[in-house]
């Protein structure tokens, strides 16, 4: 990642989302990213929630985003909610209203809806023309003994003419503040927009750089003179691109699209997710990676793309399968365990290479431990060979020799090579026509168990 030239912890991010659904992978991104960016630099990360949406908050999501950031690998250093901090952005607004920055506005959504499309007929930009700041304390009194309850707006300083920042990930910006409306940070029943208590907590945290997907570069330029109204440092702001479905759709927590919580059910390990978040839409080739302090040194900000990257679970399989196979045992005892699989390191080091999850492995050991699916023998050929192959079974123990010293028997007493060889004795041994190496497999199955499914199979 991008980072200052000196390491320090005075590097502050944060992620702030809303507890209104489930993360999912495109939420993982900005989180991921602001992580490794911290890391990298030996600072801090501040997980903010922005839940001062009373209506859609709930407790449930989150616990589910502290529980999904931790299964990706990250352990924030502080924790904050917005719901508790309104004391502050009173006090902020009161100091906005005293200096002439936050005005209150009485038009109703039709109106400010109507004003909009009659612009648009003159072929004006549907900029706020400001017409509630000529309205005198006579005309505001009348607009609320009428019932009506005024929204707030900050008053950009259009003098300026442009706010200008360098961005880590899309180089110099510009806005031009005629472009815009003065923004509304106050709803008309009192409750807060997202602009307001965002910039307050980055100035009362210290928060030193802003890391957030690019549908937030036109916000940019209000919040940079919010900050400035407030008297506060100005941060450095990087927006990355974001994470679409593969058909180019984008992301939804109200959906439950790729939630972390459906990825980590489903078996994907979490550096297979954290590597595919970060790597896709950038100039790194997109591989597994074994952990984030080594993710945090494969990439800067610099090297991510402009345009949307797509996030295709197919990919995911294959970066989670890779993970798997380099993983060596003692990685993995604890969890195969759990799952009931045994076998130990032999068993692992035999199957490792046909996992795509994890939970794959159950598959694997009931292949070695049973039951299988019987084989059907189709005539009287094939009974023979079978025959034939039960009477040159070696005698146990197996070890990593015993297959092909089986093989080599059965193919000198029956003429058999190849795939008309070794076929059979996979269906018959494991109930599938593929899996891993059966020379690895035979000693795990044991000549008690073979002799059993040849039984069987001569049975049937």
């Amino acid at each position: 990642m991008t980072s200052p030239s000196v390491t320090s912890p005075s590097v502050i991010v944060r992620f702030a989302p809303s507890p209104t659904g489930y993360l999912h992978i495109g939420n993982a991104r900005p989180a991921l990213f602001n992580w490794l960016f911290a890391l990298k630099a030996g600072g801090r990360f501040i997980l903010r929630l922005d839940d001062t949406d009373r209506e859609r908050s709930r407790e449930e999501f989150a616990e589910a985003i502290q529980r999904d950031l931790n299964w990706l690998g990250i352990l924030p250093h502080q924790f904050e909610r917005q719901s508790l901090r309104t004391d502050a952005y009173d006090a902020v607004v009161v100091r906005l209203k005293a200096a002439g920055r936050l005005y209150a506005c009485y038009e109703t959504a039709d109106e400010l809806d109507r004003k909009r499309k009659r612009q648009a007929a003159r072929g004006l930009p549907p900029v706020y023309d400001r017409a509630a700041l000529k309205l005198t304390d006579a005309d505001r009194a009348k607009l609320e003994a009428e019932g009506r309850r005024p929204h707030w707006r900050f008053k950009l300083d259009e003098t300026v003419g442009h706010v200008t920042w360098d961005d880590l990930v899309r180089g110099p910006q510009t806005v031009d503040i005629g472009s815009l409306s003065d923004p509304v940070l106050i709803r008309e029943d009192g409750t807060y927009l997202y602009t307001l208590p965002s910039v307050v907590d980055d100035a009362d945290m210290g928060v030193t750089h802003i890391i957030r997907g690019d549908d937030h570069v036109t916000n940019t330029g209000v919040q940079l003179q919010l900050f400035e109204a407030l008297g506060a440092p100005l941060p450095v702001f990087g927006h990355h691109n974001t994470l679409t479905t593969a058909s180019g759709e984008g992301l939804s927590k109200r959906t439950g699209a790729l939630s972390l919580g459906s990825l980590r059910e489903a078996g994907y390990e979490p550096m297979a997710v954290n590597s595919l978040a970060v790597l896709i839409g950038t100039s790194v080739s997109v591989e597994p990676v074994a952990d984030l302090p080594t993710l945090a040194g494969l990439v800067d900000l610099s090297m991510v793309s402009k345009a949307p990257a797509k996030f295709d679970p197919a990919d995911l399989d294959g970066l989670n399968a890779k993970l798997l196979h380099a993983k060596p045992y003692a990685e993995i005892a604890d969890r195969l365990q759990a799952l009931g699989v045994g076998g130990g390191e032999d068993f692992w080091s035999a199957v490792r290479g046909n996992l795509v999850r994890l939970k794959d492995a159950v598959e694997w050991w009931t292949v070695v431990t049973g039951p299988v699916a019987a084989h059907v023998v189709a005539d009287a050929e094939e009974a023979a060979f079978l025959a034939a192959a039960r009477e040159a079974l070696p005698s146990g123990p197996f070890d990593g020799q015993s297959w092909k010293a089986w093989t080599d028997a059965v193919k000198a007493a029956t003429g058999r090579k190849g795939r008309a060889l070794f076929m059979p004795l996979r269906q018959v041994l494991t109930g599938l026509d593929h899996g891993p190496e059966l020379a690895a497999m035979l000693p795990l199955i044991g000549r008690e168990r073979a002799l059993a499914r040849l039984d069987a199979a001569l049975a049937t």
